[in-house]
């Protein structure tokens, strides 16, 4: 049996690692083990598409919070003329917004702040003894004609486009309702959001006309606990050695740990990565548990 300390936080990085390569989940989350190694090349173009991820999930942080588009857009144009964030920025302001409910003239203006909710909001709930946790980019809540809609809004710089299905795959589509679900009350004067009003809602930098909207509902969530916890107690009755290597080996060329597990040295090329690196990730955040919204145990 594997000894997971119970102050553990599972998060969808986590749980995704773990349902990619389990080993991989044993070296980066319980062993804590740092290793030197690349994840993608060219280093300077990875490196740089990161950089200018994190940089535009701060403007939308910033604008969300009520600071001026038009301040925020010098700042955008500052980072140079070939880099992409003046053109996301604008792709943010022009399909972004309105998509979320939000006019383009300034937020704070327009006196509708209070469709935002949430903005780097993190969530932690008690979940099989441990926590579940994450961190969302913004949630809203939207009027639709069917009624009042709790939205959550994922902001993506990659430069390809995933295919919905393999969204809908990822551990990121249910953790993010499954927990605003169970954590999210204080955004709904204190009452629980029910899962039929939540929507998790994918939006595309480089593609800012074609978002991908999942929505949620009871049967969904119910699903959604049984598949999550199974995946904790899966780990819980594994022993230390039997972590298993990941069977598509692929897979490893865009993994730090590929050497040390012998399955070659070499970088990938960034161009053919599956799925280009998020700039935020909830892996490696150092979580002061008293800023937390949660629900009690």
């Amino acid at each position: 049996m594997t000894a997971i300390p119970t102050d553990f936080h599972f998060s969808q990085a986590s749980l995704q690692d773990f349902t990619d390569c389990q080993r991989r989940f044993q070296l980066r989350y319980l062993q804590q083990l740092a290793w030197p190694a690349l994840q993608a090349e060219p280093v300077l173009e990875n490196e740089q598409r990161l950089s200018l991820g994190g940089a535009f999930h701060r403007l939308a942080q910033q604008y969300l919070v009520g600071v001026e588009a038009a301040r925020l857009g010098k700042m955008a144009v500052g980072q140079g003329a070939s880099s992409d964030l003046p053109r996301w920025w604008e792709n943010f302001l022009r399909y972004g917004l309105p998509l979320a409910g939000l006019p383009l003239a300034g937020v704070a203006n327009a006196g509708r702040l209070e469709r935002v909710l949430a903005v780097e909001q993190v969530l932690s709930a008690p979940f099989q003894g441990y926590r579940l946790i994450a961190k969302y980019d913004a949630v809203f809540r939207l009027e639709r004609p069917e009624g009042a809609r709790f939205a959550i809004f994922d902001w993506k710089t990659s430069r390809t486009r995933p295919k919905r299905s393999w969204l809908a795959e990822r551990l990121q589509t249910r953790v993010y309702p499954y927990l605003l679900a169970e954590a999210g009350g204080f955004l709904n004067h204190g009452q629980p959001i029910p899962p039929g009003q939540i929507e998790m809602i994918y939006w595309f930098t480089e593609y800012p006309e074609q978002p991908e909207r999942f929505t949620y509902d009871a049967d969904q969530h119910r699903q959604d606990g049984v598949i999550l916890s199974g995946l904790v107690t899966e780990i819980e009755s594994l022993p230390d050695e039997q972590f298993e290597l990941t069977p598509h080996e692929e897979r490893c060329a865009f993994c730090t740990y590929r050497s040390l597990c012998e399955r070659g040295v070499q970088a990938g090329r960034l161009k053919t990565m599956p799925a280009e690196p998020e700039a935020v990730d909830d892996f490696g955040l150092s979580f002061d548990f008293d800023q937390i919204a949660e629900v009690e145990f």
